[in-house]
């Protein structure tokens, strides 16, 4: 599927949000042009930040991953759902106390955020991702939920994908947690706006000037729209063709993968220069 055209009345850009798996990466596996995508951010000046729902990972592990890769992407311009998580409760209840369930990402952000971990009557139950969801961790979760804690999710994606094939992700584990206990999770990654206005605040960027790079309609397409940026919609991830025009909403350009938005970078580029 070809690039569609840009709108005629389309504003300038400054900023740029990218997703990172299914837009820059397969698991470990750089997608072709991913690496000159990065590069012509870094070298047009713009403020960019690359997005992930996976709070299994710190931003300096994926920063390692990515560069694994062949992607350099500095530490700071990666946001991640743990991230915006942390940000979200160290606003609502600052020093509190949470149960987690997840990762060195999640946990590591929380305690830098002034949370302190605790299985001794939290004041939240945090749910995110993980290879190894334990069935005790999960009983024991629901026992929190039963005797008051508030109830938080880093995402609701459903699955992930793994070499060996999809994995059950926070959307599941949080399903059966509601379904146990009744209490819904607020969920604070993809789709929700919050986590792309907190990525916008870290580049002091404006959403009418920026654009959101995913590959997930129901959530990167969906949260970019939210937030009132132009989306660009990629197929090298979890949407195909074929269910684009099934959804209420479009984005702003559909494209065969990252590797046909390397231009547009650099248009938008000598657009702004035109201009100046």
């Amino acid at each position: 599927m070809a690039i569609t055209p840009a709108p005629a009345d389309a504003t300038y850009i400054d900023a740029w949000l990218t997703d990172m798996d299914g837009v820059l990466v397969h698991e470990e596996q750089a997608i072709p042009g991913a690496a000159d995508f990065v590069e012509a951010l870094k070298s047009s000046g713009v403020g960019f930040q690359v997005l992930t729902n996976n709070s299994i990972f710190t931003p300096r592990d994926l920063r390692a991953r990515l560069l694994g890769s062949g992607i350099d992407v500095p530490e700071e311009r990666i946001w991640t759902s743990a991230l915006a998580t942390a940000r979200y409760l160290a606003d609502q209840r600052p020093g509190g106390t949470a149960y987690v369930i997840g990762e060195a990402g999640l946990t590591t952000a929380l305690y830098e955020a002034g949370y302190t971990m605790t299985s001794r009557e939290p004041d939240y139950v945090v749910l995110g991702e993980t290879r190894t969801y334990s069935f005790e961790a999960i009983t024991r979760a629901i026992r929190f939920l039963e005797r008051g804690a508030r109830f938080i999710a880093t995402n609701p994606d459903v699955n992930g994908p793994s070499p060996e094939g999809t994995l059950p992700a926070t959307g599941s584990v949080a399903a059966l947690i509601t379904a146990a206990t009744g209490r819904q999770p607020y969920y604070v990654g993809k789709p929700n706006p919050l986590m792309m206005r907190t990525a916008l605040n870290r580049i002091e960027a404006h959403s009418e000037h920026t654009v959101m790079v995913g590959d997930r309609m129901d959530t990167d397409v969906v949260s970019g729209l939210e937030a009132g940026m132009r989306t660009i919609l990629v197929l090298t991830g979890s949407t195909a063709p074929e269910l684009v025009e099934t959804f209420p909403y479009r984005p702003t350009r559909v494209a065969d993968s990252i590797a046909d938005v390397v231009g547009l970078v650099h248009e938008r580029l000598r657009r702004d220069g035109d201009q100046d």
